[in-house]
């Protein structure tokens, strides 16, 4: 026979498509339900009012109101450290309060600080030293005393000196002078007593210039005692507002470290 001997093709047999006369059917990959239809996204949760509130920064503390309440002895110029505590401190006004130079210590009652004249002796108060101040004469603008530029204590030998009952010189001591026959008075009304030529009264600078009259002068004394001015306040009562104070009248600027 003629086909006797001969392999039969390769692929053909039953199991094979090649060959058969049988269409090899295609067979296509099922995609997952999941990749067939993607997830849809999820809406983005609206922020409400509300909850803005929550993230933002909280509001600054009010600052309660205060006042930094000053005692100021007559004399006392505390007019440029006012003018740095105002810049410094725009929403702390400060108070000036007068304070009797015979009763310093009596009206320190509710001030946070206080200028006053030394000596002030008393351990609940810190004290620092400021400043001193001259005495000078003060005497009716026609008076022989009043023809130099200084006096001593010898050029007051014979003068009558008029005692003042808010001395601001303590322990005023001039031999030589001779005590008015009337009680010791005010300072202004002392410088006025002066004025008239009765006699004289010693005083520091800033009270005669305080107390300025047209019929009255005054002349240094050059060998008198000074009067200091010191700034006081209690020692259990050191607050940021009078430590802001002390670095102003030490002159410290508001970047300096204390």
């Amino acid at each position: 026979m003629a086909n006797q001997g001969r392999r039969p093709a390769k692929g053909s047999g039953s199991g094979s498509g090649r060959g058969s006369g049988r269409p090899t059917p295609v067979r296509r990959n099922k995609a997952a339900p999941a990749e067939r239809f993607p997830p849809a996204k999820k809406p983005r949760k609206k922020t409400t009012k509300a909850e803005k509130v929550v993230f933002d920064a909280p509001a600054p503390a009010t600052e309660e109101p205060r006042t930094f309440r000053l005692g100021v002895v007559p004399g006392a110029t505390p007019g440029k450290w006012v003018d740095a505590w105002k810049e410094r401190m725009p929403r702390a006004p400060l108070e000036l309060v007068p304070i009797r130079a015979n009763a310093q210590h009596a009206d320190l009652r509710d001030l946070d600080a206080a200028l006053v004249r030394l000596p002030f002796l008393d351990p609940s108060l810190h004290v620092i030293t400021l400043y001193d101040e001259i005495p000078v004469v003060v005497a009716a603008v026609d008076s022989h005393l009043m023809a130099v530029d200084e006096l001593t204590a010898a050029d007051l030998v014979g003068e009558v000196l008029i005692g003042v009952t808010d001395d601001a010189l303590d322990e005023l001591d001039l031999p030589g002078t001779l005590p008015a026959k009337f009680a010791p008075m005010s300072t202004v009304e002392a410088i006025a007593t002066a004025a008239s030529g009765v006699g004289v009264v010693i005083v520091p600078m800033s009270l005669a210039r305080l107390h300025r009259r047209k019929d009255a002068d005054h002349r240094p004394l050059v060998d008198g005692p000074h009067s200091t001015v010191a700034l006081v306040w209690p020692r259990d009562h050191t607050t940021p507002d009078v430590e802001t104070f002390v670095g102003i009248v030490r002159g410290r600027t508001a970047n300096s470290s204390r």
